[in-house]
């Protein structure tokens, strides 16, 4: 085990992460508050013998990845909202063609250019649904410096376990603060797998049993092609109401019938929580602390981290929701995860909103104020 112990920012302990998960290609185009990233992959991959391309664009950037994934690289972009929303047709490529892929988005405010250098955390829904069609996505959330390497790595091994794009939603806060950062190497490294066949029968979307097909790379012994369109396990087009559903609930279910491996969460203090705060990102952060106040006025706070968003952790909720009296969710928008955490609890138990959309954090002292207010 090797550690190297740094002072970083978010946006450069994503690079550190990303390289340290394998990561040999980056495709982008500059947008704060993602910026940092671009500049230090510019830096680190071409002396680690990867490539970095500044991209004319984001639709670009995010055709390039599913470019490079299929040429046999680990391959990631950032952006931020204007340039996310832009990313979401060759989002939706990389899902119909399971190309694997990491896409941050270091989340800024908005509508359109907005705030473009001030934080929110509004695009959880768009992180979701943002490309058309049914589709299932896995998005992560960090919270802390260390959670943007430690996550990054992970998002890099969901990529390449699940054969998919990956939501690295971070925010301007968690990208711009600096704390210390442990640059280990406990994480273990997933790689593609392979097909070992016959090159001549290869079926490049026949899956094994977990519903994930190989992934050979274009050069290699194996022909395949892969298209957007509607296709069969050949890779050829193939427009049958029978292949479609088949499918389109096969790229569904190789997400969610994993979901134990997908979703993580934090917890602190649940074990007793009558008062439970649900957040993620920089608002975890105000929660958390928000919790160690309240705590120690002898309310019996605690708080779920969620560290993945989607897929929702239904159950954790649900389950940490049917010990408490009250729920709050405090998050920098008008209200995108409470709505899930109000379709889990089925109850008539109170979930209250801590919502702030003015680019200023919400602050620990503003979720303990909602907090006495409600109780």
């Amino acid at each position: 085990m090797i550690n190297n112990i740094k002072f970083l920012q978010g946006n450069e302990a994503c690079v550190e992460g990303a390289i340290k998960a394998g990561a040999k290609f980056y495709a982008g185009y500059p947008i704060t508050p993602s910026s940092e990233i671009a500049e230090l992959a510019s830096i680190r991959l071409p002396a680690e013998g990867g490539v970095y391309i500044q991209m004319e664009d984001e639709i670009a950037s995010m055709a390039a990845l599913v470019g490079a994934s299929f040429a046999g690289a680990k391959a990631f972009t950032a952006t931020s909202g204007p340039g996310f929303s832009l990313m979401q047709e060759n989002i939706g490529l990389a899902i119909m063609t399971e190309a694997p892929c990491v896409v941050i988005d270091v989340q800024r405010s908005g509508p359109s250019t907005g705030l473009a250098t001030k934080p929110a955390q509004a695009d959880v829904m768009q992180a979701r649904w943002g490309t058309h069609g049914d589709h299932a996505a896995i998005v992560l959330a960090p919270s802390t410096v260390q959670e943007c390497y430690d996550l990054i790595i992970t998002a890099f091994n969901f990529a390449e376990k699940y054969r998919t794009p990956v939501i690295f939603l971070s925010d301007e806060i968690i990208g711009h603060m600096r704390e210390k950062v442990v640059l280990h190497d406990d994480i273990p490294i997933v790689n593609r797998k392979m097909p070992d066949g016959d090159p001549l029968k290869f079926k490049p979307y026949e899956p094994d049993k977990n519903g994930v097909p190989p992934l050979a790379f274009y050069g290699s012994e194996y022909i395949f092609h892969a298209s957007s369109s509607m296709h069969d396990e050949t890779g050829f087009p193939n427009n049958s109401p029978k292949n479609a559903e088949k499918v389109i609930k096969r790229l569904y279910n190789k997400i969610y019938q994993n979901k134990e491996d997908i979703i993580i969460t934090k917890e602190f203090y649940t074990e007793d929580a009558e008062i439970l705060l649900i957040s993620f990102g920089a608002s975890a952060r105000s929660s958390r602390e928000a919790v160690n106040i309240l705590r120690k006025e002898g309310k019996k706070a605690g708080l779920l981290q969620l560290n993945t968003l989607w897929p929702f952790p239904d159950e954790k909720v649900a389950k940490l929701a049917n010990k408490a009296k009250v729920v709050i969710v405090p998050e920098m928008n008008l209200g995108q995860i409470i709505g899930e955490v109000q379709r889990v609890i089925k109850n008539d138990m109170p979930v209250i909103g801590v919502n702030k959309v003015n680019s200023e954090i919400i602050t620990p002292f503003e979720i303990i104020e909602k907090v006495k207010e409600v109780i």
